[in-house]
């Protein structure tokens, strides 16, 4: 016998059994996300390697490790480990920037990260995300937020923490990170060994380390008073103080963390995370923040955006299940032609309907309609001779015999 060949490390099948917590996911997204004038986009599922070389930035875990990269036609390309560069990729190929800002679009799929599986994180894993071009104004950050956070009450997850910061322009924010690297230089052997690496490359990353050791680092008065000064330029300040107002008004609840960087390297001035107490255990739901500069890099325009991205498998992992949808009817017939033609007719007029391929006897038929319907439609000698059907409620026991010219009309009644 052969041996059976399983699932790759790291993905995973999504069975019938769990697709109710898909569709909730996405027709959620889709009606809400209309309500605020976002359009769906599709972007291939592999692009240029160089794409999010430039885009996520070549110092990210992102690029450096996790990226899925592979040769074909002396040309490197990459299954997508996140889909803004992506979306910004097609905003600029196809000209949208001339369209009437805002810009509105949103997304959900697949993406591809070699990192270790743990729960509510695969190698392939899926996100739902917006992105919003055109608008410099701390208005676009505060719709970003307050959609993630009416998103996430769609779902039933209502104990939210919103955490913001600014990590200012690439002018104010050069400075900062200076005083960082001068601060941090004589703990620069306690450092992990990626911290160390990214002490020249991007030292504001340093403060999304995760390493204990690290953390205690940053803890330490005098590093910790470098890390929460107020570095940023008086436009980045006042852009910020206007956001805060704005939440506030709008009754987000928030709450500021001088350590949130975020780590992709395209984000300037707002960021932020968005965490769910949910079922007792806090997990980060939503990332995300301003790219102002990420199309002007990318060969497009200057073009002020900002967008946020969920896991979705993180979200399912968060929610209580939902029971499959039962079929509105199961027929019961021992004439397999005559089940057909019912079938077909009540399938027509947008009923889901399924009856005994293999013509088992009644009892095992009326055994499984109880399991996947909410009624038996009982075709047997004498309903197909008077041309009525006995359905029955499998729910509540009650039998009714309905002529079958009137049976879509009637049959909820029973």
């Amino acid at each position: 016998m052969a041996n059976i060949l399983k699932v790759v490390k790291g993905t995973k099948d999504i069975l019938p059994q769990d697709e109710p917590m898909w569709h909730l996911l996405e027709q959620n997204a889709s009606e809400l996300f209309s309500k605020y004038g976002y359009k769906e986009i599709r972007t291939p599922i592999f692009e240029v390697t160089e794409l999010f070389a430039r885009g996520v930035g070549d110092t990210t875990d992102i690029v450096n490790k996790e990226m899925y990269t592979f040769e074909k036609s002396d040309r490197s390309l990459t299954l997508r480990p996140e889909n803004t560069a992506g979306v910004v990729r097609s905003f600029i190929e196809n000209g949208m920037s001339r369209l009437s800002a805002p810009v509105k679009l949103w997304y959900k799929g697949p993406m591809f990260r070699y990192e270790r599986p743990q729960a509510g994180r695969q190698r392939q894993f899926h996100q739902v995300g917006i992105e919003m071009f055109g608008i410099k104004e701390p208005t676009a950050d505060a719709e970003a937020i307050l959609l993630a956070v009416n998103y996430l009450k769609s779902l039933g997850l209502n104990d939210l923490e919103v955490e913001i910061n600014s990590l200012g322009c690439p002018k104010c924010r050069e400075e900062y990170k200076q005083k960082i690297k001068e601060v941090l230089k004589p703990e620069f052997s306690n450092l992990c060994e990626d911290c160390q690496n990214r002490y020249e490359k991007n030292p504001l990353r340093l403060l999304d380390c995760k390493v204990d050791t690290c953390k205690a680092i940053f803890e330490k008065p005098e590093i910790k008073e470098v890390i929460q000064s107020d570095f940023i330029c008086e436009e980045c300040a006042e852009h910020y103080s206007q956001l805060k107002i704005y939440l506030k008004e709008l009754n987000v609840k928030f709450k500021e963390n001088k350590l949130l960087v975020r780590g992709l390297d395209y984000y300037n001035r707002t960021v932020f995370e968005i965490k769910s107490n949910n079922l007792g255990s806090q997990n980060a739901v939503c990332g995300g923040g301003r790219y102002d500069s990420l199309v002007r890099n990318l060969g497009g325009d200057d073009t002020p955006a900002v967008g946020w991205a969920m896991g979705m498998e993180r979200l399912i992992s968060l929610l209580p299940t939902i029971e499959p949808k039962k079929l509105n009817a199961y027929i019961v017939s021992n004439s397999p032609v005559e089940a057909f033609k019912l079938a077909q007719e009540l399938r027509e007029e947008n009923l889901a309907v399924e009856f005994d391929l293999q013509n088992k006897k009644f009892t095992k038929q009326l055994e499984k309609a109880s399991k996947i319907a909410q009624y038996a439609f009982i075709l047997g000698e004498d309903e197909i001779k008077n041309n009525v059907v006995s359905v029955k409620n499998l729910s509540t026991s009650v039998q009714k015999t309905i002529d079958r010219a009137n049976l879509r009309s009637e049959f909820i009644n029973v």
